[in-house]
């Protein structure tokens, strides 16, 4: 059965004339017939009685039009989704976020999709750090922008660096640690802490702790950064934030020394999946926007990597 040979057979349903439904379908009369014959070869009996101011469906005919209708309206939709997602006009794109990721990081990325690729809804859906994992392996996810700073990727991810930052203690204006350049992991020995539940280091950083025998003490928790931040304000004790996510003035950040912790943010993909446009088109963006004022660390990379190739290339005798 061809898609053809549907469309014909409806317009010839709804025009109850071969001539009038040939011209509709600005096909040739002769053409259009034929295809109709063998729609009914196929189908197994005749679809129109044909008599010479009377053609109607025949019992057969009516029983596949609506079935035969539902098909080619089917067909339509899947060539207007095709279509629009070639052409990148109103085209969903899910794009995962780490919850620990301050909104303004990201605004960029978002208003360069937006203003050059129009046709892109993007949804964004904030989790975890390992709920993005899982959720982009599982396919529930095409593209994800998190980091996970206490193991290596999945060989299944590919994963692209977009920036650094340093892990910062936070504290106060006044706090005894606030007139510090640096903050070392001793120094937080006995003192109150505001945990941020959602933080990517959970269940890692604290083995540094440990091996220096530091202990402190959880007077808070909570997913949300902004509500971290309004404790430590209080006096409620210090904070474990990223540096670029420290945006309130009644609060000091340093960095964390002794060892120091750096996370870096990646946009990751499953390697060998298939995609649509829309993720070519939030990649681009991606690499052509600046992070923090920098170029994203993968086109850096690949700079770097280039200039290294083509110097080796130069020194070649």
């Amino acid at each position: 059965m061809e898609m053809h040979q549907v469309r014909y057979f409806l317009a010839v349903a709804e025009h109850l004339n071969f001539t009038r439904a040939a011209e509709a379908c600005n096909v040739a009369q002769p053409s259009l017939t034929r295809a109709v014959k063998l729609l009914e070869e196929e189908l197994g009996g005749p679809l129109f009685h044909r008599e010479r101011a009377n053609t109607h469906l025949s019992e057969l005919g009516r029983m596949v039009h609506p079935h035969l209708a539902q098909v080619y309206e089917e067909m339509q939709v899947a060539k207007r989704l095709a279509r629009d997602a070639i052409r990148l006009e109103r085209v969903p794109l899910k794009l995962g976020v780490m919850c620990t990721i301050a909104p303004a990081q990201l605004v960029e990325l978002v208003s360069s999709v937006q203003v050059r690729h129009p046709g892109v809804e993007l949804d964004i859906a904030d989790r975890s750090a390992r709920e993005l994992d899982a959720t982009l392996l599982d396919g529930g996810l095409e593209v994800a922008v998190y980091c996970l700073p206490d193991r290596d990727p999945d060989a299944r991810l590919h994963v692209m660096p977009l920036y650094r930052e340093q892990m910062m203690i936070v504290v106060p204006n006044g706090h005894a640690l606030a007139s510090s350049n640096a903050i070392r992991v001793r120094d937080l020995d006995g003192l109150s802490y505001v945990n941020r539940s959602n933080c990517e280091f959970n269940g890692y950083a604290g083995q540094f702790f440990r091996a220096q025998g530091v202990s402190c003490r959880t007077v808070y928790r909570s997913e949300r950064d902004d509500w971290v931040l309004a404790m430590i304000r209080s006096g409620l004790g210090f904070g474990f934030m990223p540096e670029y996510s420290v945006t309130d003035r009644e609060v000091v950040a340093r960095p964390l020394i002794e060892p120091e912790f750096w996370r870096t943010v990646n946009l990751v993909t499953v390697r060998g999946r298939p995609h649509s446009p829309a993720v070519g088109a939030l990649v681009r963006e991606a690499m052509r926007v600046p992070w923090h004022g920098k170029p994203a660390m993968a086109l850096a990379r690949t700079a770097a990597a280039h200039g290294a190739e083509d110097a080796s290339a130069l020194s070649t005798p």
